[in-house]
């Protein structure tokens, strides 16, 4: 039998042994198309090799990609777990050819690799061609030697791939294998295709058109090959089996599910184990992609497949989070496949065990409400739309976590309800992935750059250079020629200009050549490797080919160096100090400040910070050198480098190391592109001033290094010294003085307010000084400069004194007023405090009032109204005691 990990290995070393460049999986967040949501196929990362905007230095490729579809148009979430080969995430082995060989020998290597190394039976096997593409259908005869009766022609858009309405497409060929007629199904193209019996396993794309418009297609100066087969699907071949969740890459967590559960996978039950095998899968690698649990985006797709898994894991009788527990089992199994699934192992854990434990909180009650939704209806019906909605919106169900639950009562969800129920949300998550109209722009960066070459950055070691320009932009437009006071875009042959990326911010400086001068405000980059210099023309008359001296502001690169290693020690510190889960999830290197986001799930405590802070200044003491070398993203990694999983990195890398506290060697060593110091002590000193979250899970710390940090601890020092001089005391002793003073604050605060309350009511007996209205005593009064914090106690006072009857105060401070009225307990069954306060707040300027019958308060913004507000609570008591 052969194992995923021998099928996936076979495929690679095949076409390695054909002349294929091995390419490793490229992230499942697109580099190179932000209106994709997930990496969904094996041609994503060469997709502008095929459109003509990128090069490479290879012809031939091949890849195990690693794909994800579970939102947008490619989405399998709700068929998942059963059926017997939809999957949310997946791999997709594929082999291409870039204007190298086509349709003859994409054909021969696809033959002789599914015959010959993977041993299919020849006889089992057909293939479709489009019905247009004659050439393909002779050359299988020939090759493969197949009959007439196996090469089915396809006249439909399944067997014509193409990118969109215009651009790169081509006929297919897909290859499918009998499993025999104990299987329902007919061959493809027949009625009943849709059946198991014919199980297509590989598609062959022969790129060969251009698209233009609807009507007009023309041949590709370039025709390429593309082609794609389903890991788990040939491995299900392969093994004998019919579902892809009896091979045994699943079967392992199967069986550590059923262990951990005490509980078979059988039954009506088998989907629900299918379900958690899955979905760990995608979680875990979208985790490791730096794709966290939202509430939007590419978060909310994760958090909806993890609640998914969640829910069955429920209805399997997990009585604690269950998926955590489940990782080491699926880094045994890939992790030698994709590393990162190691290096991001403990990330990945913890990151389903806190949302695990979040979800289960919220689970029973939304299984409960949907329950008796459920009773209330007819045998059969549909779920309202609202309560779907309410499901979502209260207990964050997705809709098809509710149809899921729903499925084993034969009931569907009113969709159209629910969709009117979800409208704004839905609009605001398309506008999310319309794109900000950037990408526009492409196609002139890319001619940019195929015409003029990339720029050769010379500001690692410099910050002064000789360039030429290459291009000249104004209002997005090239020009031959700029003047003083035009804004202008330009490119270099060569440059010392930092671009941004990594989180540190571009490089400022002039730019001086024969004709003129130009101020340089922001440097960023295009198509990976073109340095586009963003600035004004202040003097004299540019021309593209003007040669001159390219100065960045050394001062300004200086300070963006040091905070961005100190950006690199303080990533090594915090994993150090909060554990190896610790990953960063964003930067801001700017010139005056740092700011690191960390995947961390609680706030970093006082003695964290300390402890941090420390460790940073230990290293930077230490005065270490800081060593750059040029490896293999392979080689650097295996050496423990660390690495950003998202970011995109090339055939050669740049590693950045720096010792720590105690000379200790590679203490922080990160792939980075980024500009540094050359010995830690040049930092200076590093101080953390700011620490919080920013999005569930994520931290954020801003900090600062060098002169500013010294002119921040210099200005908290000099408060503190103010600070200490009012007081009459010393800094060291500054702490036990506001001690000290705010405990008398508090005894006199206590003993005013008593003060207050007598001097404020005129003495101790005020019953002397009551009225009398119909049968009840009240006592009114207008008080001044009283807070209203303190009218319940002085209203207390005055009812125990009084005995029997009604106290209304009205205290005036600030501009503002407030009521309290107290009624004594024999009273409190004919008037009502919170009636009486209600009645007077309406000349304050305020609503409502609380309480209880026996004592409400109440205030408002209209001081001069407390004399009328006593007035009419006086009148009410009286319309209530006559009554």
């Amino acid at each position: 039998m052969a194992s995923v990990n021998q099928v996936r290995t076979a495929f690679l070393d095949y076409f390695r042994h054909h002349g294929h460049r091995v390419v490793p999986s490229s992230p499942l967040v697109p580099a190179n198309d932000p209106t994709l949501l997930f990496t969904n196929a094996g041609m994503v990362q060469f997709k502008d090799i095929f459109t003509g905007t990128e090069k490479r230095t290879f012809k031939r490729a091949v890849t195990a990609q690693k794909c994800v579809r579970a939102g947008g148009k490619h989405n399998d979430l709700d068929n998942v777990g059963y059926t017997a080969r939809h999957h949310t995430f997946f791999e997709m082995l594929g082999n291409f050819s870039f204007g190298d060989y086509f349709k003859e020998l994409a054909i021969e290597l696809a033959w002789n690799l599914t015959t010959k190394e993977y041993g299919l039976p020849a006889e089992r096997l057909l293939v479709t061609v489009h019905s247009s593409d004659e050439e393909a259908a002779v050359l299988w005869q020939r090759i493969a030697g197949l009959p007439e009766s196996r090469i089915l022609r396809i006249p439909t858009s399944d067997n014509f791939w193409s990118m969109g309405d215009s651009g790169p497409c081509g006929p297919c060929s897909e290859l499918f294998i009998d499993q025999g007629p104990e299987l329902a199904g007919g061959p493809p193209g027949s009625p009943d295709e849709a059946g198991d019996r014919f199980l297509e396993f590989w598609n062959l794309v022969f790129m060969q058109f251009e698209q233009r418009t609807p009507d007009e297609r023309v041949a590709l100066p370039m025709p390429s090959i593309d082609t794609g087969m389903g890991l788990e699907r040939m491995a299900a071949i392969l093994q004998g089996v019919k579902s892809n969740f009896d091979t045994d890459l699943f079967q392992a967590i199967v069986t550590a599910t059923a262990d951990a559960l005490g509980r078979a996978p059988q039954g009506e039950a088998r989907p629900s184990f299918n379900v958690i095998a899955d979905h760990l899968r995608a979680a875990a690698f979208l985790i490791a992609d730096s794709v966290l649990p939202a509430n939007e985006g590419r978060g909310y797709v994760l958090r909806r497949i993890m609640r998914r898994a969640m829910r069955h894991a429920h209805i399997l009788g997990a009585a604690e989070p269950l998926l955590h527990r489940l990782v080491p089992v699926l880094v045994a199994a890939m992790g030698q496949a994709f590393p990162e699934l190691r290096r991001a192992e403990a990330a990945i854990a913890e990151t389903l065990r806190l949302e695990e434990s979040r979800f289960r909180e919220t689970l029973e009650r939304g299984l409960r409400l949907l329950a008796d939704a459920t009773a209330r209806l007819a045998d059969g019906a549909d779920l309202p739309g609202e309560v779907a909605f309410r499901l979502w919106d209260t207990y964050g169900f997705p809709l098809d976590l509710t149809e899921d639950a729903l499925r084993r009562q034969r009931r569907g969800v009113d969709r159209a309800g629910f969709e009117a129920a979800m409208t704004a949300q839905r609009q605001r998550a398309r506008a999310a992935w319309q794109g900000s109209g950037a990408r526009a722009t492409d196609a002139l960066w890319f001619g940019l750059r195929e015409r003029t070459g990339a720029s050769t950055f010379l500001g690692y070691d410099a910050t002064e250079g000789r360039g030429r320009i290459v291009a000249l932009l104004r209002d997005s437009a090239e020009v031959e020629r700029a003047h003083a006071g035009d804004a202008i875009e330009l490119v270099a042959d060569r440059t010392p200009f930092y671009a941004e990326a990594g989180g540190q911010m571009g490089d400022a400086g002039e730019i001086v050549l024969t004709g003129g001068q130009v101020r340089i405000d922001d440097t960023r980059k295009e198509c990976g490797d073109l340095h586009i210099h963003a600035g004004r023309v202040v003097d004299g008359t540019l021309a593209v080919g003007d040669e001159g001296r390219f100065a960045v502001d050394g001062c300004r690169r200086r300070r963006l160096a040091a905070n961005h290693s100190a950006t690199h020690l303080l990533h090594a510190a915090l994993r150090r100090r909060l554990g190896a889960h610790v990953t960063q999830k964003g930067s801001l290197v700017a010139p005056d400040r740092l700011r690191f986001d960390i995947a961390h799930h609680a706030a970093l405590t006082d003695e964290d910070v300390a402890a941090v802070e420390a460790q940073v200044n230990a290293a930077i003491r230490a005065n270490g050198a800081v060593a750059t070398r040029l490896t293999t993203p392979e080689e650097a990694i295996r050496q423990g480098a660390l690495a950003l999983f998202g970011e995109t990195y090339g055939s050669e890398v740049r590693v950045v190391s720096m010792a720590g506290p105690g000379h200790e060697e590679g203490w922080s060593t990160e792939l980075c592109g980024g500009t540094h110091v050359r010995r830690s002590g040049d930092i200076g000193t590093f101080k953390i001033v700011a620490e919080g979250a920013v999005a569930a899970g994520v931290r954020r710390i801003e900090a600062l290094t060098g002169e500013a940090a010294l002119a921040w601890l210099a200005e908290q020092g000099r408060r503190l010294t103010a600070a200490a001089g009012r007081l009459k005391t010393t800094p060291a002793a500054l702490e036990e003085r506001i001690a000290t003073l705010l405990a008398e604050r508090r005894a006199m605060e206590r003993e005013l307010a008593g003060l207050r309350r007598q001097l404020s009511l005129g003495g101790t007996r005020q019953a002397d000084d009551s009225r009398q209205i119909a049968d009840v005593k009240v006592i009114a009064r207008l008080l001044q400069g009283v807070p209203g914090r303190e009218l319940r106690a002085m209203a207390d006072d005055a009812r125990q004194q009084l005995g029997s009857g009604i106290v209304v105060l009205a205290a005036v401070t600030d501009g503002k007023a407030a009521l309290v009225a107290a009624v004594s307990d024999d009273l409190t069954g004919r008037f009502d405090a919170v009636d009486l306060v209600r009645t007077g707040v309406a000349c304050l300027g305020g609503k409502g009032g609380g309480g209880r019958r026996d004592m409400a308060q109440g205030g408002g913004s209209d001081a001069d109204g407390a004399g009328a507000a006593l007035e009419r609570v006086l009148e009410r008591v009286a319309e209530r005691a006559a009554a």
